[in-house]
């Protein structure tokens, strides 16, 4: 979870929304985020194992899609929507669920580190500990979500502008190594054929 790369695209897609709207759609996205990191921590190996999902599968995808948005931050096309108060609710449920809660702070990297470090969890200790860095991990997040408006008005607006493009260049390289370190078992596998 990158709390410095969520946040300027959190900040363009809540920008018409009121302090108190701001602060709903950020409880929403962490409490979704941190449901799906739990539930794919306890039966994330079972659900891969059902629908026959490799990690290094998530990874190619997750990787696709971050690059995708790290490329849109790099040419801040991430521009704000108008929206009238009528929308507003939706607005929230909508941007709280997806792209904000999954796959932004939810994304590929924290599910299959939750689901790794559950499977070699020994004790009931070691599953406690996974448990609560996600909410850790989540209480912060949502701290540096709350105080986006303050860290803004601070940086400027061509501070704003100049983080959201380095931002976006960062997570491209995130996504570039999500894809090779997700596409390099596939390419083993043919190479052993």
């Amino acid at each position: 979870m990158n709390p410095m790369g969520i946040m300027p695209v959190f900040l363009t897609m809540t920008s018409e929304l009121t302090k108190k709207e701001r602060r709903r759609t950020a409880i929403k996205a962490i409490v979704t985020a941190t449901m799906v990191l739990v539930a794919f921590a306890f039966l994330g190996e079972y659900l891969f194992d059902f629908f026959g999902i490799s990690v290094a599968g998530l990874q190619v995808v997750g990787g696709v899609l971050f690059f995708i948005m790290g490329y849109d931050m790099l040419n801040a096309r991430l521009s704000p929507l108008k929206i009238t108060p009528e929308e507003v609710d939706n607005y929230v449920d909508d941007i709280s669920i997806t792209p904000l809660g999954i796959p932004m702070i939810a994304g590929p990297g924290a599910i299959t580190n939750a689901i790794i470090l559950m499977g070699d969890s020994k004790t009931f200790t070691d599953s406690t500990l996974v448990i609560t860095s996600i909410i850790i991990v989540a209480v912060v997040l949502l701290i540096v979500l709350i105080g986006a408006v303050g860290i803004t008005k601070f940086l400027g607006e061509k501070g704003n502008k100049i983080m959201m493009k380095l931002m976006g260049l960062i997570v491209m390289v995130i996504a570039v190594e999500f894809f090779f370190a997700g596409i390099k078992p596939y390419i083993q596998a043919i190479m052993n054929m």
